[in-house]
């Protein structure tokens, strides 16, 4: 057999040797040409064979200028490519510390003796990027990159807690927060399941340029048997105009409430609401607190607790900046002693929107969102209130919720546990999940 394959191996290099360019065949040079433009390697639309790819992050300090001339690029270039891009992209101002960038060197021009690039990337996400391209005229315009969704499914009993559970089965815990927070917050207490109960879900990953991980993206419909009571949960849109969906059960009822029961998602209740307080500080004399206090890092989060419209994002007085919402002709919610506002007088918002951040502006002692619940034009302690279910669905939709659901029910029941899952010893006592830190 050795010597079979020396003689063919010298076969060939006797043919290849032998043949010239012209002898070649249209279609074999045709065959040639296209396997060698699939070895190109294209990023950000670039041809990688060439262009030389630098890359870095922004660090504190660094405007577009400053990393321009470090490489060899004028003001008076620099101020005309600024100029030239910024109705596309505002680069002299929207740079953000810790987001990474590419510059881009031609290979053709290696020769030299200064290098200069040619364009500048900047990601502003994982999957959205900002070109400036400086090469022979000045552009600028911002991409995606491919972005492609896998659909999957999952199952898990759970022994301690469901973030174990996934964690042992190496799936993301982001998933663990949509069952927890998205989908089940209202009707399963997370920290108290039970060893035994069990789950199946059905959901998609997002994957960038078909190789990158980019985490959980959305989870179509869930299964979980707690207590001995199975709860189905389909995700389903109410209103395409302003994007709404919602998980509703086998019969066509929401799963959740149309408040969340706190703005932020970790952080302590540090102050109830309370007419009758008494400070030290103003002589014990009656100070009420019409809000209620949650305690959190500066920076956290606070999001809308339900839909509704911002009626006021503005700074005043002991309030400090804050956002206040409308979410119908009966509620309204407002936020207190933010660091910024991430909303706008007139913007619409959902539940679990990010409106601003916790921060300490006005009179506060420290860190915290104050949370106003109003009710009829009065202040209320929200944890006093029978708050309403969400809005249920509508009859003209209901018809088609139920035939939607139909084949993703079938497809959850016919889901199995693993025989590996059934068979694991568990221990009849109640656990702690640290998901979450308070209802």
């Amino acid at each position: 057999m050795h010597i079979k394959r020396l003689i063919a191996i010298a076969v060939f290099i006797v043919l290849v040797f032998a043949c010239k360019e012209d002898n070649i065949p249209s279609k074999a040079k045709k065959d040639i040409a296209e396997k060698i433009e699939e070895k190109k390697i294209i990023e950000f639309g670039f041809d990688q064979s060439q262009y030389e790819f630098k890359r870095d992050t922004i660090k504190k300090g660094d405007t577009f200028g400053i990393i321009l001339e470090r490489h060899n690029i004028g003001y008076p270039e620099i101020f005309q490519i600024a100029e030239k891009t910024k109705d596309t992209f505002d680069i002299a101002t929207k740079l953000q510390v810790g987001k990474p960038y590419t510059l881009l060197y031609s290979k053709e021009n290696n020769n030299d003796s200064i290098q200069k690039p040619t364009t500048f990337i900047y990601q502003n996400t994982l999957e959205d990027y900002v070109v400036i391209d400086f090469k022979d005229s000045i552009q600028a315009y911002t991409k995606t990159k491919p972005i492609t969704y896998i659909e999957k499914t999952a199952t898990g009993i759970i022994e301690n807690n469901i973030s174990l559970t996934l964690e042992e089965k190496g799936l993301s815990q982001v998933l663990a927060n949509k069952l927890a927070d998205d989908i089940y917050a209202w009707t399963i207490d997370f920290r108290k399941l039970l060893p035994g109960d069990r789950f199946k879900v059905i959901y998609t990953d997002k994957y960038i340029n078909d190789s990158i991980y980019a985490g959980v993206h959305d989870v179509q419909a869930a299964y979980f048997e707690h207590k001995g009571d199975t709860l189905y949960a389909f995700q389903f849109e109410t209103d395409s105009i302003k994007n709404i969906k919602d998980y509703f059960d086998e019969k066509a009822k929401n799963l959740r409430r149309a408040f969340l029961k706190m703005p932020v998602k970790f952080g302590r209740l540090s102050s109830r609401y309370n007419l009758k307080r008494r400070i030290a500080y103003y002589g014990y004399k009656i100070r009420p607190h019409k809000g209620t206090d949650f305690a959190a890092p500066i920076g956290t989060p606070i999001m809308a607790t339900a839909n509704g419209t911002v009626i006021e994002s503005t700074r005043r007085g002991g309030n400090g900046k804050y956002v206040k919402i409308r979410h119908n002709a009966t509620y309204m919610t407002q936020y207190l002693h933010m660091k910024a506002q991430n909303v706008k007088k007139g913007d619409y918002v959902k539940q679990g929107d990010v409106i601003g951040w916790v921060g300490m502006t006005g009179n506060t002692g420290g860190p915290h969102v104050c949370y106003r619940f109003w009710k009829n034009g009065r202040q209320v302690d929200p944890f006093k209130q029978k708050l309403p279910e969400a809005e249920p669905i509508s009859d003209s939709l209901k018809v088609r919720y139920l035939e939607y659901i139909k084949p993703i029910r079938l497809r959850l029941d016919n889901i199995f546990f693993l025989e590996a899952e059934l068979t694991k010893e568990t221990e009849n006592t109640i656990t702690e999940d640290p998901l979450t830190d308070i209802q």
